[in-house]
């Protein structure tokens, strides 16, 4: 082996649970197809696959037959299978027992399905805590890939990076491979020629493991990797190579001994970094980085060019924040169970509601989809009711949730739940349906991306020479972009967000609510005071049955407006399943603007839900309803995608006192 250059090379394979079934049918037909048919004619050439459990358990329901190669492949000892979190979390993002356990039901999934219990694993998104290591060796796994950043950072050159180095945390030892950058932005980008060259000139391996939709989703690479025969002239050049051997990562390590102790710091690849800053921080980073390729020096330099951590996107987002702790609060409740009342669906949905996609963002992470963000809701609304049936909770609760140091008033039925934030908006920043499984406040603020000053600069893609650009490298627009659409909010997204304006025109005035302590028999309600400029507002927030209401009185010395403005969550958004019902019309669907004069009654009416939600006001008033969009970037580009519903409310209100009530109530349709 002293004269061969052992190549070790993967692909990760996933979809985000809940994503849509026309897009796993392109995947499928576009990547997942073709590659296996292709590798499949080369039973000589090794490789190692990763398959997330939802999607590896959709091809083999969908797809049977490219499945069954697959096996085959795996039989003939072609196709090593890789482990890994079942419903692709970021294991370092959610408890050891939950690291164990999806770890654990992937192992056991390939097994059922490939007939082969995996040694090795796939860390999502290559984020590395050494506190994973310990449920990773109690699940059984021997070694991981992560990119060969994290090894450059510990002082490492790149020439002692073709083996692989063992760690260990809490008396358990795991083995590290560190994926080559250089050859990730190589396969399948530069000519098949190329790649193998560079391969040659590797030391003892050359290790690669990266994303299967490279092969034939990103933009060009169906076409360049099996129309025009990529991916074919690579295998052929790696088996014509007299210096390349193909081999599984386990043969590797079976016949070659570690490299030594090795201790990782807390990192990802190089893009993720960058992306997790903020935004002003994310561009003194870009910056920095483009000035030390300009001046020759980042290869050298990049292992102290160092950006943010994966955890960033929770404290950077709210809303990933809110999700992630909800999901560790339910994940709580169920470990808290005696072990005979858990059920396998209830382990399924906490599961599900760790799915990494909806909790992070940058050129791609789906924080900005909100069908994704609604899977993870679907999962956590369910698993509550499911809980809530065996263990009872109290119907009203207070306590920080999110641990941003305000706390929450948490009101539920066994039909709704509202979730009021106990700060100076009041608002109810979590509106749970049971029977329809759905957060109707599930919304996105609209702020700063650093990826805006492409917009703006207009940057052009970057090729390799007789190759493609990689989606990282892209530059494009899927829809038009106006300055508007990237202004940032200057609230949060939720629902019952009020405002005070005087008849004088000066600017609208936010009331500032502090709560009040309700007697004990309330009910399911809570209530809230501020002070104007011209009096007072109190708002009382409460449930019951299907119906969440908010009641205002206001006693002010001096006429204005007041609104209020709801950001609804409608799972249609401005597709055609989305509909506005209004005194038995249909002025318009959830896509364009409506404006009523006078409305004491509006349905939204979701085919997609399967539900509708009826708004219905004590008093008629002024409203206004639009599409919120926000913009983010894609492999096809900038693009601009609906959040939300945003209806205004709008009444005058004269001096003395003024009593009015908005109610929402759920419906099945």
């Amino acid at each position: 082996m002293a004269d061969q250059v052992c190549l070790l090379l993967g692909v990760h394979a996933h979809q985000p649970a809940g994503n849509f079934p026309e897009v796993l049918e392109l995947a499928h037909t576009r990547c997942y197809r073709p590659f296996l048919q292709t590798l499949h004619r080369y039973p000589d050439f090794k490789f190692a696959a990763h398959f997330s459990g939802w999607l590896l358990q959709w091809l083999f329901d969908h797809h049977p037959q490219d499945m069954a190669l697959l096996r085959e492949m795996v039989v003939r000892g072609q196709a090593e299978l890789f482990g890994g979190g079942d419903m692709e979390p970021v294991l370092a993002a959610i408890p050891t027992r939950d690291r164990v356990g999806q770890l654990t039901a992937l192992s056991d999934r390939l097994e059922r399905l490939a007939g082969r219990r995996p040694q090795g694993a796939w860390l999502t998104e290559r984020v590395w805590e050494p506190t994973v290591v310990p449920a990773l060796a109690d699940a059984g796994i021997r070694y991981v890939t992560v990119d060969d950043y994290h090894f450059l950072c510990t002082g490492k050159a790149v020439e002692e990076l073709d083996g692989y180095y063992t760690t260990e945390e809490d008396g358990r030892a795991l083995d590290l491979f560190p994926i080559s950058e250089s050859l990730r932005y190589r396969i399948p980008f530069a000519p098949a020629g190329e790649a193998v060259r560079f391969i040659e000139q590797a030391g003892s391996a050359a290790i690669y493991f990266d994303d299967i939709e490279k092969f034939g989703i990103w933009p060009e690479t169906h076409e360049w990797v099996y129309e025009r025969g990529w991916l074919a002239q690579f295998i052929a050049g790696v088996l014509g190579s007299a210096r390349i051997r193909t081999l599984h990562f386990d043969a590797f390590r079976g016949r070659t001994p570690t490299r030594g102790v090795i201790y990782l710091p807390t990192t990802s690849y190089t893009e993720m970094n960058e992306w997790t800053l903020p935004a002003p921080r994310a561009h003194a980073y870009a910056n920095l980085v483009k000035q030390e390729k300009a001046h020759g020096r980042y290869d050298r330099d990049k292992p102290f060019v160092r950006g943010g951590i994966w955890r960033n996107f929770l404290s950077r987002y709210r809303e990933a924040n809110w999700m992630h702790k909800r999901m560790l609060g339910l994940s709580a409740r169920l470990d808290a169970l005696p072990a005979v009342k858990r059920t396998e669906r209830m382990r399924e949905l906490l599961y599900l509601a760790q799915a990494n996609d909806a909790y992070w963002h940058g050129l791609f992470g789906g924080l900005y989809l909100p069908h994704l963000r609604r899977a993870v809701y679907n999962a956590l609304v369910e698993l509550e009711a499911l809980l809530d049936g065996i263990a009872p909770r109290p119907a009203v609760e207070r306590r920080d949730i999110d641990l941003d140091g305000s706390d929450e008033l948490i009101l539920h039925n066994r039909i709704l739940q509202a979730i009021v934030r106990c700060d100076a908006h009041a608002a109810v920043v979590e509106f749970d349906s049971y029977s329809l499984s759905h957060n109707f406040a599930d919304s996105l603020q609209r702020r700063e991306e650093h990826y805006y000053a492409k917009i703006h600069l207009g940057e052009r893609a970057q090729v390799q020479d007789g190759g493609i650009a990689s989606a990282h490298d892209r530059v494009g627009f899927k829809h038009s972009i106006a300055p508007a659409d990237i202004l940032s909010d200057e609230r949060l997204r939720a629902l019952f967000l009020d405002s005070w304006q005087s008849l004088d025109g000066e600017a609208a005035i936010t009331p500032s609510y502090m709560p009040e302590t309700l007697p004990a028999d309330a009910g399911l309600s809570a209530q809230f005071e501020a002070r104007l400029p011209v009096g007072t507002v109190s708002k009382l927030v409460s449930i019951v049955d299907n119906r969440l209401t908010v009641h205002y009185r206001l006693r002010l010395t001096s006429d204005g407006r007041f609104d209020t403005q709801l950001n609804l969550a409608m799972p249609a958004c401005d597709g055609v399943l989305g509909r506005y019902l209004f005194e038995g019309g249909v002025p318009g669907g959830f896509g364009q603007s409506l404006r009523l004069e006078s409305a004491s009654a509006l349905s939204l009416e979701d085919g997609v839900l399967g539900g509708a939600l009826a708004l219905l006001t004590s008093a008629p008033a002024t409203l206004v309803a639009q599409p919120h969009f926000t913009v983010s970037q894609s492999e096809e580009g900038f693009e601009k995608i609906m959040q939300a519903v945003t209806v205004t409310l709008s009444w005058p209100v004269g001096a003395g006192e003024t009593q009015f009530a908005v109610a929402l109530e759920v419906r099945r349709v």
